[in-house]
């Protein structure tokens, strides 16, 4: 659902950032601002602010920022528009509809039909599990080494060996036959008539983030096939952006989440006393579900199977959630195959120590690379080292993070650190070794470093000037969006400049004009990036200036360095440029 800029400053202006925190977080205050307790990290010392006067919050120590929407967001894991609705109904305001409402209310009503429908089978299956006819199930999960409590928590239940038994229950109900086939709960057999979707099969209600049942996966009992079933993909099923058990390992607040493959393991996972536990549901591990985890956690420990097939899934999942910037470790399991396996045999405090040790999930996958290599032949052992340098380079295009990794790879295999970096230094991050002395990737580091410290610039600047607007006017003239080389901080200051222009800017409001869910939060991160500006009138106005200075200089290389010599505006863009920085440098704020 779309809201404009209009509905979102005053649901905003309805909801005061300090009483919406103070309702979760103990906040005291120091000086303009609230202080507590972070509630996005463990903490025992007080450093998330909360920013009165603009309406915002910062975290010194684990960098969360943001504002009222935000913070809503995280605290209660909902999406933009949900935490708009939560917001709007605390302060009674009403909110649009959208343009066709006749069209929005008949697919809400329709989602909500088929929620109602996926809740009453789950209370059928669950009912049918405590039932003689239900014994063979139940026995399975007693097997399986679940107890009672276990079973009713997750809702586990029975699909009886019938044709369509839950299909008349529904009927009775008040279910219509199409709403309970888009539901995923029955098959249109060719004569007409509808057929239970499940049967025989013990039954696992699949739910959502926050508690609805939205689906069903079913294991067969004794040798049919498939062994397990998923609902099809409907109206509220997507299982590409859900996961099973995230209900519960949302709120176990452990620092990571355990990726397992499998129902059952996450269910003994969760019973074991690890509710931080979750699955993908059937599938490949997804990007959908790699940012559905980024919600609610930064760390990600692998727990697949430790045969050949889970390995490579493992090796799948690790992409995933490097492309999320997820930080991933992978769990051992051997020799058992799965954690349900590990557990049983070798209970609760083995899995918490396999937990802790958990290897990186980057030396994991050199681990599986030196697999395909006989390491006492020399020439594939120089392989290795070159593939090895590769990945290193892939994976890791930050210089510091590449060389503490190339360190200890250094010392896990006896290599010379400085024949090594040589090596990793001819490998391009785009694919195959370099000769030596091209220079191409020194180049390529050179050019990073430089955008690196042009992006630190211009965040600063940014950030001072959310800071204190009204500084603005002192630099006006000298900053322009084209000086903002980085093309997320040219997004932000073309929504800015204009707001500080018309003295009407306002920090809380700015992150919202961005539509999508990333560049809203890297908005709110950095608009509240603490930047010192010191407390005497002459050093705040040497600071701004330094920022500023950097911010053109750096620009005008870049500009220079892209721009054609030949070009007939080279010369006046050079001259223009060199005094553009010689007039500003001699300038005080």
């Amino acid at each position: 659902m779309y809201y404009d800029d209009s509905i979102l400053d005053e649901v905003r202006a309805a909801n005061d950032i300090v009483d919406v925190v103070s309702q979760t977080v103990q906040l005291t205050r120091r000086g303009s601002n609230y202080f507590g307790l972070c509630p996005f990290h463990n903490e025992k010392t007080p450093s998330f602010s909360v920013n009165p006067s603009r309406q915002t919050f910062y975290c010194f120590g684990c960098h969360e920022g943001g504002n009222v929407f935000s913070y809503v967001q995280k605290m209660d894991r909902l999406t933009f528009p949900e935490a708009v609705r939560q917001l709007a109904d605390r302060a009674h305001i009403t909110l649009p509809s959208g343009g066709d409402a006749e069209k929005e209310k008949q697919k809400t009503d329709k989602r909500k039909r088929l929620l109602e429908a996926n809740k009453e089978a789950a209370a059928w299956y669950f009912y049918r599990l405590r039932e003689p006819k239900g014994d063979a199930g139940m026995q399975y999960l007693l097997k399986r080494g679940l107890n009672g409590e276990t079973i009713r928590a997750f809702g586990l239940g029975f699909a009886p060996l019938s044709r369509d038994l839950l299909v008349r229950h529904l009927r009775e109900k008040g279910f219509q036959d199409a709403e309970i086939v888009e539901a995923g709960l029955a098959v249109r057999e060719e004569k007409g008539g509808l057929k239970d979707k499940f049967w025989n099969r013990v039954m696992f209600p699949i739910q959502d983030a926050t508690g609805r049942v939205i689906g069903f996966g079913g294991r067969v009992l004794g040798e049919g096939e498939p062994k397990y079933l998923n609902s099809p993909e409907t109206m509220i099923f997507d299982k590409s952006r859900n996961l099973y058990g995230l209900m519960y390992a949302k709120n176990a607040r452990k620092g990571h989440v355990i990726l397992c493959e499998g129902y059952m393991d996450v269910i003994a996972m969760h019973q074991a006393g690890f509710p931080e536990a979750v699955a993908s549901l059937g599938t490949a591990f997804t990007e959908g579900q790699a940012s559905l985890l980024k919600r609610h956690t930064k760390e990600v420990i692998l727990a697949y199977d430790s045969d050949e097939a889970g390995t490579r899934a493992a090796l799948r999942a690790i992409r995933v959630l490097r492309g999320a910037s997820l930080r991933a470790k992978v769990m051992s399991l051997s020799p058992h195959k799965d954690p349900d396996e590990l557990i049983r045999a070798l209970g609760t405090e083995e899995m918490e120590r396999r937990i802790r040790q958990a290897e990186n999930a980057f030396l994991f996958e050199i681990s599986v690379l030196e697999r395909e290599y006989r390491m006492e032949d020399p020439a594939e052992r120089t392989e290795f080292y070159r593939q090895m340098a590769l990945r290193l380079v892939q994976a890791f295009p930050e210089a510091l993070e590449r060389e503490n990794y190339l360190q200890t790879l250094c010392a896990r295999y006896h290599m010379d650190v400085a024949d090594f970096r040589d090596l990793a230094a001819r490998v391009p991050a785009g694919g195959q070794a370099m000769a030596a002395g091209t220079g191409g990737t020194a180049r390529a580091r050179a050019g990073k470093a430089r955008g690196e410290e042009q992006v630190k610039s211009q965040r600063m600047l940014l950030s001072w000037l959310a800071e204190r607007p009204a500084d603005y006017e002192r630099i006006r003239a000298d900053v322009s969006v084209s000086d903002f080389t980085d093309p997320f901080c040219a997004r932000v200051a073309e929504r800015m400049f204009p707001a500080l222009e018309e003295g009407s800017f306002q920090a809380a409001a700015l992150q919202d004009r961005f539509a999508s869910e990333e560049e809203r939060e890297q908005c709110g991160r950095m608009l509240n990036m603490p930047v010192v500006i010191g407390e005497k009138e002459q050093e705040r106005a040497q600071a701004l200036h330094d920022i500023v200075l950097d911010v053109i200089r750096r620009s005008y290389e870049e500009k220079l360095r892209e721009a054609d010599p030949a070009d007939p505006s080279y010369l006046s863009m050079t001259i223009e440029g060199k005094q553009k920085l010689e007039e500003f440098s001699r300038r005080r704020l």
